[in-house]
């Protein structure tokens, strides 16, 4: 009895309450304010790099791509230079032309297993547009207008 006298007496005359274990100190409440901002820039932080792998894949596909359609570009300028030259113009009139200079005779091979009536060659013409078709007037004022594609009347 002497013992529990004791104790309650050591219990109430300290400064220990019993609701003090559930309450925030001023400190704990900074470190729970660290460890949600920590968290957040840590979320923001794994974030970015996310976005930056994946902003280094495009970059690096789109500068696949351009290195291959430079290339190309390469190749379709020294044709078109080859073309203009008067080096092709020679050569296509002579070849598939069938033209030839002053003082020359040009000597076509026949075939000599097959007549002539049975080998016939079909040209068919097939007729082309070169350039992009003209819009019509209406169609220009509605893409001024609304930014858009016209609607389509089929």
């Amino acid at each position: 009895m002497a013992e529990a006298g004791l104790n309650t007496s050591a219990q109430s005359s300290g400064n220990h309450r019993p609701g003090d274990g559930r309450r925030l100190t001023s400190i704990q409440a900074m470190l729970a304010v660290a460890l949600a901002f920590g968290l957040v820039l840590t979320l923001n932080f794994s974030g970015r790099i996310k976005l930056d792998r994946d902003l280094g894949r495009i970059h690096a596909r789109f500068s696949a791509e351009i290195d291959a359609l430079l290339e190309e570009q390469r190749g379709l300028i020294e044709e078109l230079s080859y073309v203009k030259s008067d080096a092709y113009v020679e050569y296509w009139a002579r070849d598939e032309g069938k033209m030839i200079r002053d003082g020359e005779v040009l000597i076509m091979p026949k075939s000599s297993g097959v007549p002539s009536a049975t080998r016939q060659s079909t040209v068919r013409l097939v007729e082309f547009q070169t350039t992009a078709p003209e819009p019509e007037n209406w169609e220009l004022w509605w893409a001024l207008f609304f930014d858009g594609e016209p609607p389509r009347f089929n």
